[in-house]
């Protein structure tokens, strides 16, 4: 697939006849007859080809005066996979709105954090998506509307607010333009059950009991294949004592939100993740699901990945034997940075043990009545003012740790969605301590570079050896050129070769 599909007619028309899936989210399909528009998939009897317009975007398709579908409800689709897996503004712009950085510092601080000025990102936006910044922002705060009246039942203003609503009116209005139903009519729709015991999206039935009152229940859709192995596998096994656990068949975790603090829980399916959300601010709940879709790697197209990577023999066994494996990623870039060192030369377990402590003695606590976690990660600021002497870690190590958390809790620093792939890289190696492996690491799965790679990883090297394939780093990189731009997935499918914790889903 490529740039700008909405443009390319004949496949698009073709992708909605035969109701491909695999193209949901990659553009929209506009109805002209009937003012709706729908996901290619939509299960309708597809319209005549003459009927049908295309956009990149459901912003650009509601700014053209189309309703969304019902049926298919092309608001709940997988994001795009260009914004994952591209390095421009446009991209970074994309990463940041679904972080919610419109809702809380308008376009001038989207623009600033890019380091581009208002109109250029407008026109940027505009080009590529057909939409600007506050159209593709309010788009998100009508689905998290939607979400919020058909899974819980909130009052009305509560749920305006906490979607981002400036006012109640606007509220209504937007609701009644992108859905052709009112606040109220949306959420008749929704059989009572379904909200009181946490209703899906989209399909709008019960995935499971919230367990603890206000907790929100939904489904975070995803491309298939998904192997849930590595991916889940990797976050349990390397959990943080009391800030993530595997507990009843769940990856739960606490989350560091704007407003607030929050626990979610994530639970494999076969067609979707489940996805248990406690916030102590119901304004988070955007930037909730934006950063556990994140860590997943639910945007992903599996398979373009996966084709790519078939067309090397060594590889292409370990992809026919479980296709679909995500890069698991985190949801604090900053965390992760720091959890990094702690792990430099350690096994798995000293690092959690490392982490464990440095969590239990200054993360912020947290209340869960449903498990054992006890506290969010702790906050670099709160590191950086720690006596290095009370580190119980090699003195290089701790040099390191502490200027990164330093560096990370001044602003000298930063590491988010929208950071420059390749600059952050170049400002990490500076740091002291800090090789290819630790910036690569913090690449492939902080920052989300789909083609960061480790080839002087132990784990790397021996997979290599054991496939017939180069096992030097310069030999294995320049092997590797044939697997760009998916060498962080050729890495899981590397890694998966071994027996360690990290390549199986936990019992």
């Amino acid at each position: 697939m490529q740039n700008g599909m909405h443009t390319h007619r004949e496949r698009c028309v073709r992708a909605v006849q035969s109701k491909d899936a695999r193209f949901d989210g990659w553009f929209f399909t506009a109805v002209l007859t009937t003012g709706i528009y729908c996901r290619p998939s939509c299960p309708v009897v597809p319209p005549k080809p003459e009927n049908m317009t295309f956009y990149p975007s459901a912003a650009a398709c509601q700014q053209a005066g189309f309703r969304a579908c019902k049926r298919c409800r092309p608001d709940t689709s997988p994001g795009s996979p260009e914004w994952n897996q591209r390095a421009d503004a446009v991209a970074r712009a994309m990463r940041l709105i679904a972080d919610g950085v419109v809702d809380r510092e308008g376009v001038p601080g989207l623009a600033a954090r890019l380091g581009y000025s208002t109109r250029q990102i407008e026109r940027q936006l505009r080009a590529e998506l057909g939409a600007g910044p506050l159209a593709l922002a309010r788009a998100q705060r009508a689905q998290t509307a939607r979400l919020l009246i058909e899974t819980t039942d909130l009052p009305m203003a509560e749920i305006a607010f906490a979607a981002g609503f400036s006012s109640i009116r606007t509220f209504n209005d937007t609701v009644r333009e992108v859905f052709a139903l009112s606040p109220s009519g949306l959420r008749t729709r929704v059989p009572v059950r379904a909200r009181t015991t946490g209703g899906g999206t989209p399909a709008g039935t019960p995935d499971a009991s919230p367990g603890t009152p206000g907790a929100l229940c939904l489904r975070l859709p995803f491309r298939a294949p998904l192997n849930p192995d590595n991916l889940f596998g990797h976050l349990a096994a390397t959990a943080v004592p009391g800030v993530e656990e595997w507990r009843d068949g769940a990856y739960r975790r606490t989350l560091r939100l704007p407003y607030g603090h929050g626990i979610a829980a994530l639970t494999p399916k076969p067609d979707h993740i489940a996805c248990r959300l406690t916030l102590g601010d119901l304004r988070d709940l955007p930037v909730a699901i934006s950063r556990c879709r994140r860590m997943l790697d639910l945007d992903a197209d599996p398979v373009a990945i996966d084709d790519q990577l078939r067309t090397d023999p060594f590889l292409a066994p370990l992809v026919d034997k479980a296709p679909g494996r995500r890069v698991p990623r985190s949801v604090d870039e900053g965390e992760f940075a720091l959890r990094a060192v702690l792990g430099q030369q350690v096994s798995t377990a000293a690092a959690r043990t490392h982490a464990g402590r440095l969590a239990a003695a200054h993360g912020e606590p947290v209340d869960d009545p449903e498990g054992g976690l006890s506290h969010l990660f702790p906050a670099p600021k709160a590191l950086a003012a720690l006596d290095p002497e009370t580190l119980a870690m090699p003195r290089t190590r701790r040099t390191t740790l502490l200027t990164l958390a330093r560096q990370l809790g001044d602003g000298t620093l930063h590491l988010g969605v929208e950071s420059d792939w390749e600059e952050t890289r170049a400002r990490l190696l500076a740091l002291p301590g800090f090789g290819p492996w630790t910036a690569d690491v913090i690449a492939m799965r902080a920052l989300g570079d789909p083609d960061a790679f480790l080839p002087t990883d132990l784990g790397i090297r021996r997979a290599a050896q054991e496939l017939g394939l180069p096992s030097t780093p310069a030999a294995l990189t320049a092997r590797a050129a044939a697997w760009r731009p998916w060498r962080a997935y050729a890495v899981q499918y590397l890694w998966a070769t071994d027996s360690h914790p990290i390549n199986f889903l936990p019992v």
